[in-house]
Protein backbone atom coordinates (compact mmCIF):
# COMPACT_ATOMS: atom_id res chain seq x y z
CA UNK A 1 0.00 0.00 0.00
CA UNK A 2 1.24 3.16 -0.82
CA UNK A 3 0.50 6.96 0.20
CA UNK A 4 1.33 10.95 0.34
CA UNK A 5 2.62 11.86 3.29
CA UNK A 6 0.78 13.84 5.75
CA UNK A 7 1.39 17.26 5.30
CA UNK A 8 0.39 20.13 8.10
CA UNK A 9 1.29 23.68 7.02
CA UNK A 10 0.11 26.74 8.29
CA UNK A 11 -2.93 28.15 6.73
CA UNK A 12 -1.35 31.61 5.14
CA UNK A 13 0.65 29.09 2.94
CA UNK A 14 -2.72 27.50 1.77
CA UNK A 15 -5.84 29.71 2.27
CA UNK A 16 -4.28 32.64 0.23
CA UNK A 17 -6.30 35.31 -1.54
CA UNK A 18 -6.44 37.45 -5.12
CA UNK A 19 -8.09 41.04 -4.97
CA UNK A 20 -8.84 40.33 -8.63
CA UNK A 21 -10.31 37.02 -8.43
CA UNK A 22 -13.23 36.15 -10.91
CA UNK A 23 -16.49 35.92 -9.69
CA UNK A 24 -18.28 33.02 -12.22
CA UNK A 25 -21.78 32.45 -12.47
CA UNK A 26 -22.86 29.46 -10.23
CA UNK A 27 -25.35 26.93 -11.10
CA UNK A 28 -26.99 24.64 -7.78
CA UNK A 29 -27.50 21.04 -8.72
CA UNK A 30 -29.66 19.12 -6.47
CA UNK A 31 -29.65 16.06 -8.04
CA UNK A 32 -32.84 12.97 -8.07
CA UNK A 33 -32.56 9.62 -6.25
CA UNK A 34 -31.43 6.24 -7.77
CA UNK A 35 -31.46 3.03 -6.86
CA UNK A 36 -27.92 1.17 -7.06
CA UNK A 37 -28.29 -2.45 -6.47
CA UNK A 38 -30.74 -4.24 -4.29
CA UNK A 39 -29.73 -2.33 -1.25
CA UNK A 40 -28.70 1.22 -2.05
CA UNK A 41 -30.16 4.22 -3.33
CA UNK A 42 -27.98 6.99 -4.30
CA UNK A 43 -28.25 10.77 -5.49
CA UNK A 44 -26.87 11.50 -8.72
CA UNK A 45 -25.38 14.86 -9.17
CA UNK A 46 -23.92 14.62 -12.50
CA UNK A 47 -24.39 13.93 -15.34
CA UNK A 48 -27.32 16.60 -15.38
CA UNK A 49 -28.61 18.74 -18.09
CA UNK A 50 -27.71 22.10 -16.72
CA UNK A 51 -23.77 20.82 -15.96
CA UNK A 52 -23.30 17.65 -17.82
CA UNK A 53 -18.99 17.47 -16.47
CA UNK A 54 -16.87 19.58 -14.09
CA UNK A 55 -13.85 18.99 -15.79
CA UNK A 56 -12.89 15.30 -16.76
CA UNK A 57 -15.63 14.39 -13.20
CA UNK A 58 -18.18 13.04 -15.74
CA UNK A 59 -20.16 11.22 -13.10
CA UNK A 60 -20.83 11.79 -9.39
CA UNK A 61 -23.08 9.79 -7.08
CA UNK A 62 -23.34 10.44 -2.97
CA UNK A 63 -24.90 7.83 -0.91
CA UNK A 64 -26.00 7.97 2.68
CA UNK A 65 -25.62 8.53 5.24
CA UNK A 66 -27.61 5.20 6.29
CA UNK A 67 -27.96 2.77 8.78
CA UNK A 68 -27.13 -0.56 7.49
CA UNK A 69 -26.71 -2.19 10.51
CA UNK A 70 -28.79 -5.29 10.35
CA UNK A 71 -28.90 -4.91 6.60
CA UNK A 72 -26.40 -6.11 4.05
CA UNK A 73 -25.61 -2.44 2.97
CA UNK A 74 -23.92 -2.24 -0.76
CA UNK A 75 -24.35 -5.37 -2.81
CA UNK A 76 -23.49 -4.01 -6.12
CA UNK A 77 -22.39 -7.53 -8.42
CA UNK A 78 -19.93 -7.83 -11.37
CA UNK A 79 -20.69 -5.14 -14.16
CA UNK A 80 -18.41 -3.89 -16.63
CA UNK A 81 -16.58 -0.50 -17.41
CA UNK A 82 -14.40 1.15 -20.17
CA UNK A 83 -13.27 4.85 -20.52
CA UNK A 84 -12.97 5.95 -17.06
CA UNK A 85 -11.53 5.73 -13.72
CA UNK A 86 -13.46 5.34 -10.78
CA UNK A 87 -13.20 7.06 -7.74
CA UNK A 88 -14.52 5.24 -4.43
CA UNK A 89 -14.35 7.66 -1.55
CA UNK A 90 -15.92 6.90 2.01
CA UNK A 91 -17.11 8.68 5.52
CA UNK A 92 -18.63 6.06 7.04
CA UNK A 93 -18.41 2.19 6.16
CA UNK A 94 -17.05 -0.06 4.81
CA UNK A 95 -16.57 -1.67 1.04
CA UNK A 96 -14.80 -4.61 -0.81
CA UNK A 97 -14.00 -3.91 -3.76
CA UNK A 98 -13.02 -7.30 -6.21
CA UNK A 99 -12.01 -6.80 -9.94
CA UNK A 100 -11.06 -9.15 -12.73
CA UNK A 101 -7.68 -8.16 -12.65
CA UNK A 102 -7.42 -10.39 -9.46
CA UNK A 103 -7.60 -7.83 -6.84
CA UNK A 104 -9.41 -8.05 -3.34
CA UNK A 105 -9.68 -4.86 -1.73
CA UNK A 106 -11.09 -3.22 1.05
CA UNK A 107 -11.51 0.44 1.90
CA UNK A 108 -12.81 2.04 4.79
CA UNK A 109 -13.10 6.45 5.32
CA UNK A 110 -9.60 8.15 4.48
CA UNK A 111 -8.51 5.63 2.01
CA UNK A 112 -9.10 5.46 -1.73
CA UNK A 113 -9.83 3.09 -4.43
CA UNK A 114 -9.04 3.99 -7.59
CA UNK A 115 -9.97 2.03 -10.59
CA UNK A 116 -8.85 2.90 -14.29
CA UNK A 117 -10.95 0.99 -16.32
CA UNK A 118 -9.26 2.03 -20.04
CA UNK A 119 -9.99 -0.92 -22.56
CA UNK A 120 -11.86 -2.42 -19.98
CA UNK A 121 -12.27 -3.82 -17.02
CA UNK A 122 -14.86 -5.84 -14.60
CA UNK A 123 -15.38 -5.54 -10.93
CA UNK A 124 -17.84 -5.97 -7.68
CA UNK A 125 -18.52 -3.57 -5.30
CA UNK A 126 -19.90 -4.85 -1.66
CA UNK A 127 -20.16 -4.26 2.07
CA UNK A 128 -18.52 -7.42 4.00
CA UNK A 129 -20.83 -9.52 6.06
CA UNK A 130 -19.65 -8.12 9.71
CA UNK A 131 -19.90 -3.75 8.55
CA UNK A 132 -19.65 -1.12 10.02
CA UNK A 133 -23.41 0.41 10.99
CA UNK A 134 -23.58 3.43 8.88
CA UNK A 135 -22.62 3.66 5.11
CA UNK A 136 -21.59 7.01 3.72
CA UNK A 137 -19.76 7.85 0.87
CA UNK A 138 -18.87 8.93 -3.24
CA UNK A 139 -18.35 7.09 -6.25
CA UNK A 140 -17.46 9.03 -9.16
CA UNK A 141 -16.16 8.90 -12.65
CA UNK A 142 -13.33 10.54 -14.08
CA UNK A 143 -13.47 10.25 -18.25
CA UNK A 144 -10.45 9.15 -19.98
CA UNK A 145 -8.80 11.25 -22.96
CA UNK A 146 -8.28 9.95 -25.89
CA UNK A 147 -4.44 8.54 -25.68
CA UNK A 148 -5.17 6.87 -21.49
CA UNK A 149 -8.69 5.45 -22.87
CA UNK A 150 -7.17 2.59 -25.10
CA UNK A 151 -4.70 1.42 -22.63
CA UNK A 152 -4.08 -1.43 -19.57
CA UNK A 153 -7.11 -1.37 -16.93
CA UNK A 154 -5.31 -1.24 -13.56
CA UNK A 155 -6.19 -0.76 -9.64
CA UNK A 156 -4.70 1.80 -7.01
CA UNK A 157 -5.27 1.38 -3.35
CA UNK A 158 -3.96 3.99 -1.36
CA UNK A 159 -4.57 3.81 2.34
CA UNK A 160 -2.61 7.23 3.10
CA UNK A 161 -3.47 10.68 1.84
CA UNK A 162 -2.10 14.03 2.08
CA UNK A 163 -4.07 15.56 4.60
CA UNK A 164 -3.63 19.94 6.18
CA UNK A 165 -5.17 21.15 9.50
CA UNK A 166 -6.69 24.44 9.64
CA UNK A 167 -7.24 24.73 13.15
CA UNK A 168 -10.95 22.86 13.18
CA UNK A 169 -11.16 22.31 9.31
CA UNK A 170 -8.88 19.26 7.33
CA UNK A 171 -8.63 18.96 4.16
CA UNK A 172 -7.73 15.79 1.98
CA UNK A 173 -6.45 15.98 -1.27
CA UNK A 174 -7.81 12.63 -2.68
CA UNK A 175 -6.81 12.77 -6.30
CA UNK A 176 -4.65 15.99 -7.85
CA UNK A 177 -3.40 19.05 -6.28
CA UNK A 178 -4.40 22.19 -3.76
CA UNK A 179 -1.79 24.04 -2.79
CA UNK A 180 1.34 22.50 -1.29
CA UNK A 181 -0.65 19.06 -1.24
CA UNK A 182 -0.31 16.30 -4.27
CA UNK A 183 -2.13 12.98 -3.86
CA UNK A 184 -0.13 10.17 -4.98
CA UNK A 185 -3.51 8.76 -7.51
CA UNK A 186 -2.39 8.88 -10.70
CA UNK A 187 -4.88 10.06 -13.47
CA UNK A 188 -4.45 11.66 -16.78
CA UNK A 189 -5.86 15.58 -16.96
CA UNK A 190 -5.72 18.20 -14.97
CA UNK A 191 -7.82 17.75 -12.09
CA UNK A 192 -8.63 18.02 -8.15
CA UNK A 193 -11.13 15.62 -5.78
CA UNK A 194 -10.96 17.08 -2.23
CA UNK A 195 -12.37 16.64 1.16
CA UNK A 196 -12.90 19.44 3.58
CA UNK A 197 -14.30 18.24 7.18
CA UNK A 198 -15.11 21.03 9.42
CA UNK A 199 -15.17 19.87 12.87
CA UNK A 200 -17.45 22.74 14.03
CA UNK A 201 -17.98 26.60 13.00
CA UNK A 202 -15.37 27.68 10.81
CA UNK A 203 -14.16 28.84 7.43
CA UNK A 204 -11.51 27.81 4.92
CA UNK A 205 -10.47 28.73 1.21
CA UNK A 206 -9.10 26.27 -0.90
CA UNK A 207 -6.63 27.07 -3.59
CA UNK A 208 -7.86 26.28 -7.08
CA UNK A 209 -5.92 26.95 -10.37
CA UNK A 210 -8.30 29.53 -12.40
CA UNK A 211 -8.00 27.00 -15.45
CA UNK A 212 -10.29 24.78 -13.89
CA UNK A 213 -13.85 24.60 -13.53
CA UNK A 214 -14.77 23.94 -9.90
CA UNK A 215 -17.75 22.02 -8.10
CA UNK A 216 -18.47 21.92 -4.42
CA UNK A 217 -20.83 18.86 -2.87
CA UNK A 218 -22.47 19.00 0.77
CA UNK A 219 -22.16 15.83 1.88
CA UNK A 220 -23.52 16.69 5.33
CA UNK A 221 -24.16 19.56 7.46
CA UNK A 222 -24.62 23.17 5.83
CA UNK A 223 -22.28 25.69 4.27
CA UNK A 224 -22.07 29.08 2.79
CA UNK A 225 -19.92 28.79 -0.60
CA UNK A 226 -18.85 31.65 -2.77
CA UNK A 227 -22.23 33.32 -1.08
CA UNK A 228 -23.88 30.50 -1.98
CA UNK A 229 -26.14 28.25 0.72
CA UNK A 230 -25.59 24.81 0.08
CA UNK A 231 -27.61 22.03 1.62
CA UNK A 232 -26.68 18.10 2.10
CA UNK A 233 -27.24 16.00 -1.42
CA UNK A 234 -26.10 18.68 -3.29
CA UNK A 235 -23.95 20.22 -5.68
CA UNK A 236 -22.92 24.18 -6.41
CA UNK A 237 -20.78 24.43 -10.27
CA UNK A 238 -18.61 27.40 -10.08
CA UNK A 239 -17.42 27.92 -13.45
CA UNK A 240 -14.08 28.64 -14.27
CA UNK A 241 -11.61 31.69 -13.34
CA UNK A 242 -11.52 31.15 -9.31
CA UNK A 243 -7.95 31.07 -7.61
CA UNK A 244 -9.52 29.64 -4.09
CA UNK A 245 -13.24 28.38 -3.27
CA UNK A 246 -14.11 30.04 -0.22
CA UNK A 247 -16.07 28.16 2.68
CA UNK A 248 -17.64 29.07 5.83
CA UNK A 249 -20.28 26.78 8.23
CA UNK A 250 -22.20 27.59 11.30
CA UNK A 251 -21.51 23.98 12.33
CA UNK A 252 -19.93 20.02 11.50
CA UNK A 253 -19.95 19.75 8.01
CA UNK A 254 -18.26 17.62 5.09
CA UNK A 255 -17.96 19.37 1.90
CA UNK A 256 -16.05 17.21 -1.47
CA UNK A 257 -14.39 19.78 -4.10
CA UNK A 258 -13.82 18.76 -7.41
CA UNK A 259 -12.26 20.71 -9.91
CA UNK A 260 -9.95 20.17 -13.55
CA UNK A 261 -9.25 21.78 -16.87
CA UNK A 262 -12.48 21.36 -18.98
CA UNK A 263 -12.62 18.32 -20.91
CA UNK A 264 -13.23 19.05 -24.98
CA UNK A 265 -13.55 15.51 -26.49
CA UNK A 266 -17.02 14.51 -27.22
CA UNK A 267 -18.24 11.43 -24.76
CA UNK A 268 -21.35 9.27 -25.39
CA UNK A 269 -22.23 7.78 -22.15
CA UNK A 270 -24.55 4.88 -21.58
CA UNK A 271 -24.87 2.52 -18.67
CA UNK A 272 -21.06 1.91 -17.41
CA UNK A 273 -19.29 2.20 -20.34
CA UNK A 274 -17.74 6.16 -21.31
CA UNK A 275 -17.05 6.07 -25.48
CA UNK A 276 -17.00 8.20 -28.36
CA UNK A 277 -19.55 6.48 -30.84
CA UNK A 278 -22.92 4.58 -30.48
CA UNK A 279 -21.23 1.55 -32.44
CA UNK A 280 -18.51 1.91 -29.91
CA UNK A 281 -20.92 1.41 -26.78
CA UNK A 282 -22.77 -1.28 -28.41
CA UNK A 283 -19.59 -3.14 -29.32
CA UNK A 284 -19.01 -3.36 -25.29
CA UNK A 285 -22.43 -4.26 -24.36
CA UNK A 286 -22.33 -7.46 -26.85
CA UNK A 287 -19.00 -8.32 -26.21
CA UNK A 288 -19.73 -8.19 -21.84
CA UNK A 289 -23.03 -10.08 -22.67
CA UNK A 290 -20.71 -12.74 -25.00
CA UNK A 291 -17.99 -13.01 -21.93
CA UNK A 292 -15.73 -11.61 -24.01
CA UNK A 293 -12.98 -8.46 -22.90
CA UNK A 294 -13.37 -7.77 -19.49
CA UNK A 295 -12.72 -10.84 -17.60
CA UNK A 296 -14.32 -12.46 -14.47
CA UNK A 297 -14.46 -10.97 -10.81
CA UNK A 298 -13.84 -13.74 -8.67
CA UNK A 299 -16.29 -14.61 -5.47
CA UNK A 300 -18.87 -16.63 -8.19
CA UNK A 301 -21.37 -14.19 -8.29
CA UNK A 302 -23.87 -14.04 -10.78
CA UNK A 303 -22.73 -11.01 -13.13
CA UNK A 304 -24.89 -7.84 -13.56
CA UNK A 305 -26.73 -8.20 -17.16
CA UNK A 306 -26.87 -5.03 -19.81
CA UNK A 307 -29.86 -3.66 -20.43
CA UNK A 308 -30.99 -3.52 -24.20
CA UNK A 309 -29.36 -0.71 -26.29
CA UNK A 310 -31.96 2.08 -26.65
CA UNK A 311 -34.29 1.82 -30.28
CA UNK A 312 -32.32 5.84 -30.90
CA UNK A 313 -28.90 6.02 -32.05
CA UNK A 314 -26.69 7.18 -29.00
CA UNK A 315 -25.20 10.87 -30.24
CA UNK A 316 -21.99 12.29 -28.95
CA UNK A 317 -22.20 14.89 -26.88
CA UNK A 318 -19.65 18.01 -25.62
CA UNK A 319 -19.06 19.09 -22.51
CA UNK A 320 -22.45 21.28 -22.74
CA UNK A 321 -24.31 18.56 -23.46
CA UNK A 322 -24.66 19.95 -27.10
CA UNK A 323 -25.12 16.75 -29.54
CA UNK A 324 -22.23 16.74 -32.00
CA UNK A 325 -22.96 13.81 -34.28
Amino acid sequence: MSGGPLNHGEPALYGCTVATEAEPESVLLPGHDVPLGRYTTVRRLLPQRPRRMVGAWCFVDHFGPDDVSGRPGMQVPPHPHTGLQTVTWLAEGEILHRDSLGNVQAIVPGQLNLMTAAHGIAHSEQSPPEHPPGMHGLQLWVALPEEARHGEARFEHHAALPVLCDGDVTVTVVVGEAGPLRSPARVHTPLLGAEVLFAGPGEHRLPVDPAYETAVLAMSGTADVAGVALEPGSLLYLGQGRTAVPMETAGPARLFVLGGTPFEEPLVMWWNFVGRSHEEIARARDEWMRGDRFGVVPGGERPLPAPEMPTVRLKARDRHGRVLS
